[in-house]
Formats: C-alpha cells, sequence, structure tokens
C-alpha cells in the first residue's frame, strides 16, 4: 500500500522559461526542489540520502539500502528534470556551478528551513546530470544520541595532537566530529576553527567561539586555510578531509605547535590510516613522518555502520586507537607479526581502545546484529566465526536481517 504525502505537483514549462539548454518542442517539467525533498525525507525516519538520476524515480537510501519512490506525475526523471534541480540547488553560487562545469561534479550545501539540511554532490555522467544529498540533521547529535563510546570524551580534553576519525562514505564521520566539537564547545572557552568542503553541522557559539570556513567560498584550498588558521589563533582546528600531502604536513606541524587537529580520512581501520598517510610521502621522507605520526596522533577512530535486525536503522561499530608507548612503537617502528596495532587494541581495553570485530561480536551476542550481517561488516570473518562457536552451538544463529521494501508509492495531489 502506498504512503500519500502531499506535496505540489509537478508542472508543465514551455522551453523558453526552463533553465538549462533544452532542445526545441521539449516540454520539461518545473521541479519545486524543497517540498520534493521534505516529501521525500517522510518516507522514513531513517532517509539518509536522497538520489536523483536520470532515467529513475527519485530514490532514498534507508538504513543503508535503495527505496525508489513512485510519485505520480514524476514516475522517471528525464536528463531535464535532474538539470533543473541542479540548477535549482546551485542558484546563485557561482563557484560551484563553475567547478561543475570544469571538473564534472561539485560539493555544496543546501538547506530546507525548518526541515534539514544536506551535504550535496552534483556531477556529471553520460552527458547529464546526476544528484547525491546526504541529510544533516539540524540538531547536532550527542554522545547518547549516537551511542559512541564513553572513551572518545577524552578527546574533549585533549590541548593538542591530531585526532582522526576514518571509514567508508556514509559511516558517520561527519556526526561523531560534530558530536565532540560540541561537546568541547559546551565545556571549554576556546577559538575552534573548521575547514569544510561543504560545511555540515552549523555550530553555534556557546563557551567557545567557533568559525566555520567553506571551500570554494572562503578560501580555495584546505592546505591554504590550514596554514593561515596557524595566524588565527585557535585553540582547536577542524579539518573537512585529508586529502594530499601538503594538507597532511600542515596538519602534523600545527598539531606540533601546541593546537589540537581533528580530521577524517577514507580508511577501513586504524592499521590503513596509518599506512595511507605515510604512503603519500616519497620513500625517503617516510621514516621521518612516521616518528612525526607516532609522537602527534592521539586517536585513531574508525566506524562502519551495519543495518541492525529487521531494518530498524544502523549501528556504529567503532574501532578506537589511542596514543600509548606501545602503540607509537608501532606506528614509529611499523607493524610485524605480534606487534600489529590490531593486537593493541585488542590488549587496550583498560585504555580505552576497542577493536571492530569485537565489537561486532558484542552486538551479535546482545541480538542488536544479525549473525551473517555482522560477519559481512567484520575485519576477519574467519576468526569472528570461532569466537561465536558457543554462541552459534546454543542456538543463537538468527535469520538475516529483514530489508526496507524495495519500492515504496508516494503520490502528489494535484
Amino acid at each position: 500500500m502506498g504512503t500519500l504525502i502531499q506535496a505540489p505537483p509537478t508542472q508543465a514549462q514551455a522551453p523558453s522559461q526552463a533553465q538549462g539548454s533544452v532542445p526545441a518542442g521539449v516540454v520539461q517539467r518545473t521541479i519545486q526542489t524543497a517540498p520534493l525533498v521534505t516529501a521525500m525525507l517522510k518516507a522514513s525516519a531513517h532517509v539518509s540520502d536522497l538520489i536523483f538520476s536520470p532515467g529513475r524515480a527519485p530514490q532514498v537510501e534507508v538504513s543503508g539500502h535503495l527505496v525508489e519512490l513512485k510519485y505520480k506525475g514524476l514516475e522517471s526523471l528525464t536528463h531535464h528534470d535532474t538539470a533543473f534541480l541542479a540548477n535549482d540547488i546551485i542558484g546563485k553560487n557561482e563557484s560551484a556551478a563553475y567547478k561543475l562545469e570544469k571538473d564534472g561534479s561539485t560539493d555544496l550545501s543546501y538547506s530546507v528551513s525548518g526541515v534539514a539540511r544536506f551535504r550535496v554532490n552534483i556531477f556529471k555522467q553520460r552527458g547529464t546530470c546526476a544528484i547525491v544529498m546526504r541529510v544533516i540533521p539540524n540538531a547536532i547529535p550527542g554522545f547518547k544520541e549516537l551511542n559512541l563510546p564513553a572513551a572518545l570524551q577524552e578527546i574533549v580534553e585533549l590541548r593538542n595532537g591530531v585526532v582522526l576519525v576514518t571509514g567508508p562514505t556514509g559511516s558517520g564521520k561527519s556526526s561523531t566530529l560534530a558530536a565532540i566539537l560540541d561537546k568541547m564547545n559546551e565545556e571549554k572557552a576556546y577559538h575552534i576553527l573548521t575547514i569544510e568542503d561543504p560545511i555540515e553541522f552549523l555550530h553555534r557559539h556557546k563557551k567557545s567561539t567557533i568559525h566555520q570556513r567553506e571551500l570554494h567560498t572562503d578560501t580555495p584550498n584546505f592546505a591554504l586555510a590550514l596554514r593561515a588558521a596557524l595566524r588565527q589563533a585557535p585553540k582547536v582546528i577542524l579539518v573537512g578531509e585529508m586529502r594530499d600531502r601538503e594538507t597532511i604536513e600542515t596538519a602534523l606541524e600545527a598539531s606540533e605547535t601546541g593546537h589540537l587537529v581533528m580530521s577524517t580520512l577514507h580508511t577501513i581501520d586504524a592499521s590503513k590510516t596509518v599506512e595511507r598517510i605515510i604512503g603519500v610521502f616519497p620513500l625517503a621522507e617516510q621514516q621521518t613522518i612516521r616518528a612525526r605520526l607516532s609522537k602527534a596522533f592521539r586517536y585513531i577512530v574508525s566506524q562502519r555502520l551495519l543495518p541492525k535486525k529487521e531494518g530498524k536503522g544502523r549501528v556504529a561499530a567503532v574501532e578506537i586507537l589511542k596514543s600509548t608507548m606501545r602503540t607509537r612503537e608501532y606506528v614509529e617502528k611499523g607493524e610485524s607479526e605480534g606487534k600489529s596495532l590490531l593486537d593493541a587494541m585488542r590488549d587496550g581495553a583498560q585504555d580505552g581502545m576497542q577493536y571492530f570485530d569485537g565489537e561486532i561480536e558484542k552486538f551479535i551476542r546482545s541480538g542488536v546484529v544479525d549473525f551473517e550481517t555482522g560477519l559481512s561488516y567484520s575485519t576477519n570473518s574467519g576468526n569472528l566465526r570461532l569466537e561465536l562457536t558457543d554462541f552459534l552451538e546454543g542456538g543463537g544463529k538468527t535469520s538475516a536481517a529483514k530489508k526496507p521494501a524495495e519500492h515504496e508509492t508516494i503520490e502528489i495531489e494535484r
């Protein structure tokens, strides 16, 4: 049975009125972007992304699964529809329009007042525009809401060093950093500076003073903004992403001169994060960078979002590598048999460390995550299966998690 959501209809529009280039004789629909995305968010309480692609109906991602929303009158988007949406979202943002034309993709933020904010990526594919909109809640999530480990609250007390939050796209890195920054904002009288692409969560001044700079609007690139930050007297610097050698090098320099630097990387775990950072530099410099990183890093936090049983949202499995004498040695000298960062995390519970498979095992045993789902997200599924032998022998194996319906029909009243 379809879900009825009231929203303004699409309208036919003459080619002369449409945005973008439309061939003669083609009638284009004018899509009202804000009401459309508002209606799409109502499809589920767990919508994480909105996707607009030519040849398909508008889609949302719900708990990791794509759901097609078949609106009456908008059963399949044309390339004119997606171009119109892209133009409407970009609006007067000339830098975003230029980047889309020059590079074939652009990042920007978009908001619907009182509803939600979005991190938007518009990109060209097969000569047409496609759009992905990541939902950013209006309210900054807290530690309890995100179910973050209590050990991460210690980051708020750090005075310098590097804190990295890593994971694949859509794993909740930005939300975790926002929660940490918000807690710092409430408890510390600091000057905090963020450099983001684009700005996601909006932080208001509380006990701290927060300045947020957006790429392409306030600064041309991360590295330049980070160098400028060293002259802007911040106590804490948040860099949206460690994208290149210059940004990484400047972040290390900032941490060595008394700043706390927080950032993200698209890596799957703590060990791969260290490898990625070291690998950016020429071989002749890598040992020096290892030594600098071993002294600078305070936490490497990695995340994976796992679907809960019966499609009831997702839960974050969090791996925490903390700076200790042992982990600093492994970063500086490199990992070897029996001396890996994973070994250190397995043995480091008293220091607040934890590792992915240990957390996934807890989720399976407590019934939060299905057994097969947990295995598919684990680092070493064979070892995890062995750890759960007693659980399986006791009849603990459960059925696969129920997925959301593949299609949902949403009708727009005319």
